[in-house]
């Protein structure tokens, strides 16, 4: 739910880090937590917290990120920063962003994922009290390696006057014993935002430019700081691929909650995964093992059974799924249809009270109402080049270990016998059957077993 402000946001995310410590080529923002790049998330809480401008800083060369920013946010800006010289640096990259912005300007991290909209909220709130810089903070159960906050130690409504951030490297021995430590989000409500980041010095063990050091600046102008504290699961940075199973865990459980309190039932939460946009309805039944991958709509009175595997699918009120049902990107159950152990879906609809119960594989198609698929059909809908259709008719009947051969029509209410390999259309109401003729030859099979068994004894000797 997005959160009105005073004044307009502009959120500046900054995604330039190569993360070497995920020992990947790919980005450190762009691996994923509930089937988003961390970005995204970050992308997501920005908007949902009023955002009306948001810009991307990310390094040379890094047009993957600059690519899935733009497509998950069409109107951010994008800007790069040439060298790593520290988080003062890397806010100074979207100076024209910052030049071109009136209003409230909110720093972000790309790979803090966890974040959500309600503390951003507070976060920008707090520039109400006239402070003209928020910092967003935790306390750590292990402080070690961040900064820490130093405040006057008077909170009100959760909030406390802010007169230093101290790095880890620069901190004093009496400074490393502070608990509350800096998360690096940061808002600010003041007209003069470039020129104080312009007077950021590099005089410190690292060398960098250090966002942080505005704090001081800022002070010494006789501007307010303040800190706000937040909950530390949700200033989670991810630097390494523990982290992003750590950071996977928090979403899984958060999204397991969010389920259960919108009225699903889940037998076996912590074996059911979800996607950051899994929509589940009411009364939704949800055994063991089920994942949800991106794309995935649940209706009403849906019951999903053990060991199922959706993607990119919309299902409708009172389905059933399952056990170990495969929809795959394109699906779409409708009412009261079933989709049984062993089936595969894919871009394919089932019109209400259609059903596939069991072994059977349905692509590009559609089946039509209350149209029963056997077991052992498949939908044979690549040659090799090209996608073909399969139109199946309201009430029709597929016998079990049947082919159909797309492009291919049956009719309302037409039968197919089984084992048939159907390569023309198929009349309403006809039964078509295209199979061998069978043969039967009395005798034969003994006559076989006599012969085989006096070869196998010979061969023995």
């Amino acid at each position: 739910m997005k959160t009105a402000h005073r004044q307009p946001l502009l959120t500046i995310v900054l995604a330039a880090g190569k993360g070497t410590r995920m020992k990947s080529e790919m980005p450190k923002v762009l691996h994923q937590v509930g089937g988003l790049p961390m970005v995204g998330h970050v992308l997501k809480t920005a908007t949902a917290s009023g955002s009306t401008n948001t810009a991307i800083v990310v390094g040379p060369g890094m047009t993957n990120v600059s690519d899935a920013a733009t497509k998950l946010n069409p109107s951010a800006g994008v800007y790069v920063q040439t060298q790593q010289l520290g988080t003062g640096d890397a806010v100074l990259a979207a100076r024209d962003a910052i030049a071109s912005h009136e209003g409230d300007v909110l720093v972000m991290f790309g790979d803090t994922p966890l974040i959500r909209p309600e503390t951003v909220a507070r976060l920008v709130g707090a520039l109400d009290g006239g402070a003209e810089v928020a910092v967003l903070g935790f306390h750590a159960k292990d402080p070690t390696g961040y900064g820490r906050l130093i405040t006057d130690g008077l909170v009100s409504d959760g909030v406390a006057n802010l007169l230093s951030i101290r790095e880890q490297k620069d901190a004093t021995t009496a400074e490393r014993q502070i608990d509350f430590c800096n998360s690096g989000v940061i808002a600010f409500r003041t007209k003069d935002l470039l020129g104080c980041l312009n007077r950021i010095g590099a005089n410190n063990a690292s060398g960098e430019y250090y966002l942080t050091d505005v704090i001081s600046i800022m002070r010494a102008d006789g501007r307010r700081a303040v800190a706000v504290a937040g909950l530390e699961v949700e200033m989670l940075g991810v630097n390494s691929r523990a982290h992003l199973a750590e950071a996977e865990g928090v979403f899984q459980r958060r999204a397991r909650d969010a389920a259960m309190a919108g009225g699903a039932t889940l037998i076996d939460p912590a074996t059911v995964w979800f996607s950051h946009d899994t929509v589940i309805g009411r009364d939704v039944l949800i055994e063991p093992n089920v994942f949800f991958g991106p794309g995935v709509s649940i209706g009403n009175d849906v019951t999903i059974h053990a060991n199922s595997h959706l993607t990119g699918a919309i299902v409708e009120d009172s389905a059933e799924l399952g056990p170990f049902a495969r929809l795959r990107p394109g699906a779409r159950i409708g009412k009261n249809a079933k989709i049984g152990n062993f089936v595969e879906v894919k871009n394919a609809t089932f019109e209400p009270g259609a059903k596939a119960n069991h072994l059977a594989y349905i692509g590009d198609a559609r089946v039509g109402s209350k149209a029963n698929i056997g077991a052992g059909t498949i939908f044979c809908n690549y040659d090799g080049y090209f996608k073909h259709k399969t139109d199946i008719g309201a009430g029709a009947f597929i016998g079990s270990n049947s082919s159909l051969v797309a492009p291919v029509k049956i009719g309302d209410g037409a039968m197919i016998g089984s084992g048939s390999v159907i390569t023309k259309d198929v009349a309403a109401d006809s039964l078509a059957l295209a199979r061998p003729v069978q043969e039967s030859r009395e005798g034969w099979a003994g006559k076989f077993r006599a012969m085989m068994t006096k070869k196998k004894a010979s061969a023995a000797k």
